[in-house]
C-alpha cells in the first residue's frame, strides 16, 4: 500500500510527536546489547534516512547532529563519528529525496543501500583515522540488512498517515 505518485490514496500530515517518537525508539534500539553484533542494522541511520526523505523540513542535519552526538557518547566512541556520519546520510537523503519517492519501495530501497553503506564506511574511516583496528567486512553486512528493512520499515512508519480523518460515506473523495 505504498502511496506512488500514480496512486489515488492520500496521506495525512505526519504529526510531530510521532516523528520523535520513532526517533527515540530508533536510539533505543541502538543502545541494546545486540546492536554491536555484526549483522544488526543502525536503527537510527534507517530511520534518520527515511524520515530525511519522507519529512525533510521536519528532520533534517540538526536532528542527526543531536542523534549522532547521543550515539557517540552512548557508544563511547570517537566524538563527531556518528554525527559526521549521520549529518551527511541527512544530507545526502534530502537531496535525493524527490528523486527516490518516485520509485517503488524495492528500488527505493537499493537506492538507499549505498546511503546506508556510505554512512557506515564515513565511520569506519573516522575510527581508522585515529588509530582503531579494521573492523571487519561482516562490519558493513548492517547497511545491506537495513536496506532490505527499509520496505517494512517505510509501512511502519506510515502506518499512522493512512488512518482517515472522518468516514462520510457522502463524502466525493
Amino acid at each position: 500500500m505504498q502511496p506512488t505518485f500514480s496512486s489515488s490514496r492520500i496521506l495525512l500530515p505526519v504529526r510531530p510527536w510521532f516523528i520523535f517518537l520513532s526517533l527515540i525508539a530508533a536510539v533505543l534500539l541502538n543502545f541494546l546489547p545486540t546492536s554491536h553484533w555484526p549483522a544488526m542494522p543502525d536503527w537510527v541511520a534507517l530511520v534518520l534516512c527515511f524520515w530525511s526523505v519522507r519529512e525533510f523540513r521536519r528532520v533534517g542535519m540538526g536532528w542527526a547532529f543531536i542523534l549522532g552526538l547521543l550515539m557517540d557518547v552512548a557508544d563511547g566512541s570517537v566524538l563527531g563519528q556518528h554525527c559526521f556520519a549521520y549529518v551527511l546520510l541527512a544530507y545526502v537523503s534530502t537531496a535525493a529525496s524527490r528523486r527516490l519517492l518516485w520509485f517503488p519501495l524495492a528500488q527505493q530501497a537499493l537506492q538507499v543501500m549505498p546511503l546506508l553503506v556510505g554512512a557506515q564506511l564515513v565511520q569506519a574511516l573516522m575510527r581508522l583515522a585515529v588509530g582503531a583496528e579494521f573492523p571487519g567486512l561482516s562490519y558493513f553486512i548492517g547497511p545491506l540488512i537495513a536496506a532490505l528493512l527499509w520496505i517494512p520499515a517505510t509501512f511502519i512508519l506510515l502506518l499512522p498517515q493512512y488512518q482517515p480523518v472522518e468516514q462520510d460515506p457522502d463524502r466525493p473523495i
